[in-house]
């Protein structure tokens, strides 16, 4: 059963069945808003990126992963790629997550998505993030709508966090600023 996410609500990841996830992926997905032309409608192409920070307990930022890094120095934490337009149904972009693997030093992990082609988010829709049981066959968890219009050009979407033995995902929703992750940091200091 997926749970439809609200700005700031908190989710679990233990399993109905009492277990732990172990492998999860935060996939993003966002359409280009269709702009009206001389000869119609036409598409563009938005680059979103999304990218997994990953966190010590001092809020110290101890490895990244994102178009550039693509995997985590321990190999936690992987991107599948860099879609550079927004094309196609469901995830445009996914980051895989070895929650057994993360290192015991990290203890929290925030997503982020940015526009690296500088649209802000008046210009996109049907933008979301999902968390997804990899090892559970790809069921859909959790899920946090994304889109509505705004000057902003970039979204800490959500953070996983340690919780005791296990794990727990608060959707965050924050609008920002930035092309890449590293222009987000302040805004992300005060989630941690």
């Amino acid at each position: 059963m997926t749970i439809t996410l609200t700005k700031g609500q908190k989710v679990s990841l233990q399993k109905q069945n009492g277990g732990t996830l172990t492998s999860v992926r935060m996939g993003l997905g966002w359409d280009a808003v269709k702009k009206r032309g001389l000869f119609g409608m036409r598409e563009q192409s938005i680059d979103l990126d999304a990218s997994a920070l990953l966190f010590d307990a001092g809020g110290t930022l101890v490895d990244q992963v994102w178009f550039r890094q693509l995997k985590s120095r321990d190999g936690s934490v992987r991107h599948t790629g860099d879609n550079l337009t927004g094309a196609g149904d469901g995830d445009d972009e996914s980051i895989l997550v070895d929650l057994t693997r993360v290192p015991a030093t990290v203890s929290t992990l925030v997503f982020t998505v940015n526009s690296f082609t500088g649209q802000d988010f008046s210009q996109i829709e049907n933008a979301f993030c999902r968390l997804v049981d990899e090892a559970g066959g790809g069921v859909e968890i959790a899920k946090y709508n994304l889109s509505g219009s705004g000057r902003h050009t970039a979204q800490i979407m959500a953070k996983v966090s340690r919780e005791g033995s296990g794990w727990s995902m608060t959707a965050l929703g924050i609008p920002t600023s930035g092309r890449t992750f590293h222009e987000l940091l302040p805004a992300i200091a005060g989630v941690l």
